[in-house]
């Protein structure tokens, strides 16, 4: 019969926001964070600047256009992540950080911290690519035709799910042993 260990679940310590570990841990989630939204979304502002139509908008609405700025999100985010695993476990998603909160894999204490950083990280992200592009906004956040905003959302819920449990179970549970073993 296979014995589990028991989650412990932690406030943290209180020493824990001035320790040197947390705020190197905080700094690269903000970082981290920062480096995929700003690469993200600069991969969209680029595409629409580059095929922007004054007729039609050709840029991210086209197949090519979508594979293009999927793909520009993949790296970014395994850059994100390779930077920061090592140092704060490269959550950048919110998602993820409380699923190991969740887990009790992460404090609470730290959680928060990690979740300021990220959305900090996001928000400087979008002002410095809003300087960097003299203003420039992609066309804005829409569900496809046919598609309602509750199958929009379903969808989101669903992909969020998606993301947390592959990177639960690659990255944060212990027993998910050594590949290849």
């Amino acid at each position: 019969m296979a014995t589990y260990a028991r989650r412990t679940y932690g406030f943290g310590r209180a020493d824990e926001a001035s320790h040197p570990d947390s705020i190197r841990a905080t700094l690269a989630e903000f970082l981290s964070t920062f480096v995929f939204v700003f690469a993200g979304e600069g991969s969209i502002l680029a595409l629409d600047k580059l095929y922007w139509d004054t007729a039609a908008h050709t840029g991210t609405d086209t197949p090519g256009g979508l594979v293009l700025v999927a793909l520009a999100h993949a790296l970014a985010l395994f850059a994100a992540i390779s930077a920061a695993i090592n140092v704060s476990g490269g959550h950048v998603n919110p998602a993820v950080t409380f699923a190991a909160l969740v887990g009790g894999r992460l404090s609470v204490i730290r959680a928060i911290y990690y979740w300021i950083a990220q959305l900090l990280g996001a928000i400087l992200a979008c002002l410095l690519l809003r300087l960097a592009t003299n203003g420039s906004r992609p066309i804005g956040f829409h569900v496809a035709s046919g598609v309602s905003e509750l199958h929009g959302l379903l969808m989101e819920i669903i992909l969020t799910f998606a993301l947390v449990y592959v990177f639960y179970s690659t990255v944060i549970d212990p027993k998910r042993g050594v590949l290849g073993s």
